[in-house]
């Protein structure tokens, strides 16, 4: 369901299912459904009491991006007087997200001390970055990691480590999700759950019993997995042994032919309210519509993990937790010559091979490493490096992300506030508290993070719009999608801070597979390693450092030998 982005959804009755179906309707029919005028003051900043509703767009890096993009940064060494400091290292990681710590982490860990981590940002973390409102934190992406099962070894072994999962296997209670963990608002009220199950008709009631049943069968393949890559590798051994097992991995690779959309018509999935929720599902961790998903995607939402997961994990600052308690721990032990082996605000402006090194280049420093591991997005490195092709592209989702300060609780219905909240229909998201995972008394002042995936027109388009759309703009589609299940919420919003991610996640699109296969066996130069979630078109933690954990193995191995 791709909505308009200057339209909101209301719910209609259904006579012959008893459902209710999203409607697209303009900004200004359903402020008129509320009972105010498109000039109200909700949509011009003002509360009704006349207090500005405070915020604005936060730096995203698209800035130095284009400098890359257009070939500025390349000029800009080439004419600059400014000596650069000359560094000496075994291996350069460039890119301090989830991927790049993971690598260091990795090497550290196999007890190869002489790299750094490039970092262009002021901080590491990627897309799991967070913001301090005052002391509470709040994410600016990724928020969450469903529990790992016994499989993901590298990810229980980082969990370990920091404290996460006791010696015994259990885990801290402090980090698993309290309750309630999500309720969804449908029919004018909030229900328990994320299913939106109210008022359904027993036909539709039967499509997720059959849907859910299909998963099951899908799971018990064992070919979808959470790190994809143990998944990839049974479906290829059942593709080599032949008979009852070729056929079934050939079915698993069938999927990955059509769109989710077009998979749940030949299905007979057409319930809306279904077709709404596994739409949830791929807008949630793909950015994208069931349209634009590849029907494998979607199906590995659902099959990828345990059927009785009991998480998530989740912190007030999302996955930033991990991000820095890993920087935390790897900027505690210095380089050997004495200098920071991280290094934020350090965009590797280019790339380029000298003999049997890489010589990397920063505004401030030249780096000569006989290995670089790549940990940023791939479509950036031929950017940097000269004469590196990449096999294939990946299209990249936009995605919208705001921290609304609370300044106090705005009305409600039903089920009482949660850690995710949804509102059925919606263009967006919904919203995560903030303060969720916080001991004692809620405090009276909180932040909610609010979730937009743009999947209504193309990639490039989106990025676009997002740069030339006005904060205003975006304040006000916010609180009027809000409104619909807290009537009051311009009164108890305080600041409304928004991040633009032009290139959040590489968007699983139909042949996604074949994609994954292209890059995983591309290396882009000799002694250069790729370590990012892009080579496995899934934009997750797993993911990514389970191609740091590997990528570091292959830097390490090169540097020994």
């Amino acid at each position: 369901m791709i909505r308009c982005s200057f339209a909101t959804t209301s719910t209609s009755s259904t006579p012959s299912t008893g459902d209710r179906v999203p409607m697209t309707t303009s900004r200004r029919d359903f402020v008129r459904a509320l009972g105010v005028i498109a000039a109200a003051p909700a949509l011009v900043g003002l509360t009704a009491k006349g207090r500005v509703i405070g915020g604005g767009f936060v730096p995203d890096g698209s800035a130095d991006g284009h400098l890359l993009r257009d070939g500025t940064a390349r000029n800009r060494l080439r004419t600059s007087a400014t000596r650069r400091a000359d560094r000496r290292v075994k291996v350069a990681i460039v890119g301090g997200g989830m991927g790049g710590l993971s690598a260091a982490w990795k090497l550290d860990a196999l007890g190869m001390h002489d790299w750094t981590l490039l970092e262009m940002d002021a901080r590491t973390g990627g897309n799991a970055r967070s913001a301090d409102y005052r002391g509470q934190r709040a994410p600016w992406g990724a928020h969450y990691v469903p529990v790992p099962s016994v499989d993901a070894v590298h990810v229980r072994q980082l969990f370990r480590e920091l404290g996460v999962l006791g010696a015994d296997g259990v885990w801290d209670e402090r980090v698993l999700c309290h309750t309630p963990q999500e309720r969804i608002w449908q029919h004018g009220r909030w229900h328990e759950g994320l299913e939106p199950t109210d008022a359904m008709s027993r036909a539709h009631r039967e499509q997720f019993r059959r849907f859910e049943e299909r998963m099951g069968e899908w799971r018990h393949t064992g070919m979808f997995s959470v790190p994809s890559a143990e998944g990839h590798a049974r479906r290829l051994a059942a593709h080599r042994a032949g008979g009852a097992a070729a056929k079934q991995a050939a079915a698993v690779g069938a999927l990955d032919g059509y769109t989710a959309l077009e998979w749940m018509t030949r299905e007979g999935f057409d319930a809306p309210a279904l077709r709404w929720w596994v739409e949830y599902g791929t807008r949630d961790d793909y950015g994208a519509s069931l349209s634009q998903a590849s029907a494998w995607a979607a199906v590995h939402y659902f099959a990828g993990r345990d059927a009785d997961e009991q998480g998530p994990l989740t912190w007030p600052e999302g996955n930033d937790f991990i991000a820095q308690q890993l920087t935390a721990r790897l900027s505690a032990r210095p380089h050997a010559d004495g200098r920071a082996r991280i290094v934020t605000g350090a965009p590797a402006w280019q790339i380029a091979r000298r003999g049997t090194r890489w010589i990397v280049d920063t505004p401030a420093e030249r780096i000569t490493a006989d290995v670089v591991i790549w940990c940023a997005p791939l479509f950036v490195l031929p950017r940097v490096c000269e004469g590196v092709t990449l096999p294939v592209t990946h299209e990249y989702a936009p995605w919208v992300v705001a921290n609304l300060v609370i300044d106090r609780p705005p009305a409600s219905a039903g089920a009482e506030l949660a850690w995710d909240n949804v509102i059925y229909g919606s263009r967006s998201l919904g919203y995560v508290n903030a303060a969720h995972q916080g001991l004692g008394t809620p405090p009276d002042r909180t932040v909610w993070t609010w979730y937009y995936a743009v999947v209504d027109r193309p990639a490039r388009e989106a990025r676009q719009y997002l740069q030339q759309r006005a904060w205003s703009g975006w304040r006000d589609d916010i609180l009027v999608d809000l409104s619909r299940a807290h009537r009051d919420i311009a009164d108890c919003v305080a600041r409304v801070d928004i991040m633009r991610w032009g290139h959040a996640m590489a968007r699983p699109t139909p042949g996604v597979l074949g994609r994954v296969a292209a890059l995983n066996a591309w290396q882009p130069a000799p002694r250069m390693y790729v370590a990012h979630a892009d080579l496995s078109g899934l934009s997750l933690f797993e993911e990514a450092q389970w191609h740091g954990v590997h990528a570091a193995a292959q830097a390490a191995a090169v540097v020994a030998g």
